[in-house]
């Protein structure tokens, strides 16, 4: 692997200091697979995430969208239903890859925000830091394939790219998001996006581009490269779907054409009363009110809802894209015998996406100045538009909020595990209702593949954090039956966001600098923190820090636990 010069220095330094000072560490030049993965077939490990999805937007858990492969991978899988990731897509991601903390991995806070404040903070570098080691190094050394096609969004220079961060192979939108389409649209503004294949960056994307199309072929193209090797791949195929700005083919998005006449206030019945059917919510959950400002679709003008129907039906369009591709790569797999050697995991990177661009004036000038976004032509390369905050109220209903929130429709996401060489008893239409993170997906798959993590010891040239997560394979195989929790609290924190989980209760906390899309939001006290029974009210919508001050109190306690481990730094930074 080739990293600058610079970068290979600092790791040297680093070895030598720790050696002197730390004699006593492993050097982990290479990650040795333990004895216990000697003795049987190591697994490919497929990581498969999805941009801004929410939690209802599968069929398998109530809705309309059509997402048969991915249902099946939850009917003959495992599905998580207490899955948690963070409130917005760099954080998890370096949760993912790293299996610590994001305060801790480089993404205290995002990489497009990084201020003076935060100059030279340990773990708000804005990029997946050296500290960690990323799942693609651990793999790499232990004689997998690695392949990476999609969105990166955790660092933008060679040194910092899925190049040098352990892939072998990969092919990356390197910012937060983009257009679908060959014309290389930027999500935050003016300038090209940026792509990076393997050590270069791209500067046109074939004529024929549709990014969910693309990254698809182009993983499978990179694992049929190396099928006479016999060596098992990691392989990390990360979509931009259904992230704004909205667009897909117009055969695609045809499909729904009129599926969304009735509205968005019908489309959060329907959905409601489908995951109640289907058992995923108690028949008596209260659902997170409408926001103050939410317009009933009876109130509407025509023109306005044929433009919020297109909306949706764009969005709908991406998700089945997703779909239909997820099936590709699952068909190939199977003609060449490797589904039933492959693991699965299947999420998405936080709630939906429920701000319009009006809270952000930058985004909502750039959007009117930028594209045609007429109703004619939403969907298309030269369009610029997002899922209104009335639709997101449908994709994380009953859950409170959406993404940039840390209550539970902004971090709890659809998960699914799927792996056929599990014992039989162990897979197919089982549910989890352990509470679970996306930080335990390294330490289960490494605990699949048999493969030790190195943290405390020095790995490639640099000490690196031990692992936080834990692996999920004891809920799932035989020591399911005990569903005692393994986790003390989960917590969470950005922008000045924060939460914690322990068991059926959650302390949730909204920063007042958010004003005044604060003042949007029922049930929301800025700048204190407010307490919830999940179990009895999914929706947070009964605040019971008066009644219960001593729980409160509690979990007040494990976030100053959390903060202290993780290394968080309050400074109040407003979201953008």
């Amino acid at each position: 692997m080739h990293i600058s010069i610079n970068i290979i220095r600092m790791r040297l330094v680093v070895g030598v200091f720790v050696l002197l000072i730390f004699p006593s560490y492993t050097n982990y030049s290479a990650v040795i697979p333990t004895a216990a993965s000697k003795n049987r077939v190591q697994p490919n490990i497929l990581l498969i995430v999805a941009d801004d999805l929410g939690i209802n937007d599968i069929g398998h858990f109530g809705s309309e969208i059509h997402t048969p492969n991915i249902d099946s991978l939850a009917r003959d899988g495992i599905v998580f239903t207490n899955f948690y990731a963070s409130i917005t897509c760099s954080p998890t991601r370096s949760m993912l890859l790293s299996g610590i903390d994001n305060h801790l991995a480089g993404l205290g806070t995002m990489g497009e925000v990084l201020t003076e404040a935060y100059a030279g903070l340990p773990g708000y570098e804005g990029y997946l830091n050296f500290r960690v080691a990323s799942a693609a190094e651990i793999f790499q050394q232990a004689g997998y394939h690695t392949y990476m096609t999609g969105k990166w969004h955790l660092g933008l220079s060679l040194e910092t790219s899925p190049y040098a961060r352990g892939f072998d192979k990969s092919f990356v939108l390197l910012q937060g998001g983009a257009g679908a389409f060959s014309n290389m649209l930027l999500a935050f503004g003016p300038g090209k996006a940026k792509y990076r294949e393997d050590r270069d960056i791209v500067t046109e994307l074939p004529e024929n581009f549709y990014s969910t199309r693309f990254y698809t072929e182009r993983m499978i193209s990179y694992i049929d490269q190396n099928l006479s090797s016999n060596r098992p791949f990691f392989a990390y195929l990360a979509f931009t779907a259904p992230h704004w700005p909205l667009q897909a083919p117009r055969e695609s998005i045809e499909k729904y054409r009129g599926k969304y006449k009735q509205g968005y206030d019908k489309l959060r019945e329907y959905r409601l009363k489908r995951l109640k059917e289907l058992g995923w919510v108690k028949s008596s959950v209260k659902p997170y009110p409408l926001l103050h400002d939410h317009r009933p679709w009876s109130e509407l003008t025509e023109t306005e809802r044929r433009y919020e129907e297109r909306l949706m039906e764009t969005y709908a369009a991406m998700i089945d894209d997703m779909d239909v591709y997820i099936g590709k790569l699952i068909q190939y797999l199977k003609i060449i015998g490797q589904y039933e050697n492959t693991a699965i995991f299947f999420l998405s990177d936080n709630g939906p996406q429920g701000d319009d661009f009006e809270a952000v004036p930058e985004l909502a000038e750039w959007a009117d100045t930028c594209c045609d976004n007429s109703h004619e032509n939403i969907g298309r390369a030269d369009s610029y538009t997002a899922l209104s905050t009335e639709w997101a109220a449908a994709s994380s209903t009953p859950y409170r909020l959406f993404k940039g929130y840390t209550s539970e429709g902004g971090i709890k996401v659809p998960a699914i595990f799927h792996y056929s060489g599990m014992p039989a008893d162990d897979m197919g239409n089982t549910n989890i209702s352990s509470i679970a993170s996306v930080k335990d997906v390294l330490p289960t798959i490494l605990d699949l593949a048999g493969i030790k993590h190195p943290g405390g010891s020095l790995f490639d040239g640099r000490l690196v954090l031990d692992i936080q997560g834990t692996s999920l394979i004891p809920l799932i195989s035989n020591e399911r039956n005990n569903l005692a929790q393994t986790t003390v609290f989960v917590g969470w924190e950005l922008f000045g966001h924060r939460a914690i989980r322990h068991g059926d209760w959650k302390i949730v906390y909204v920063p007042s600098h958010d004003t005044p899309k604060v003042g949007r939001l029922p049930h929301v006290m800025p700048d204190r923190w407010q307490l919830y029974n999940l179990v009895n009210d999914a929706g947070e919508t009964e605040d019971l820090s008066g009644q219960f001050p001593e729980k409160l109190n509690e979990l007040i306690r494990y976030w100053e636990q959390y903060k202290i481990q993780n290394g968080v730094v309050e400074i109040t930074s407003k979201k953008h």
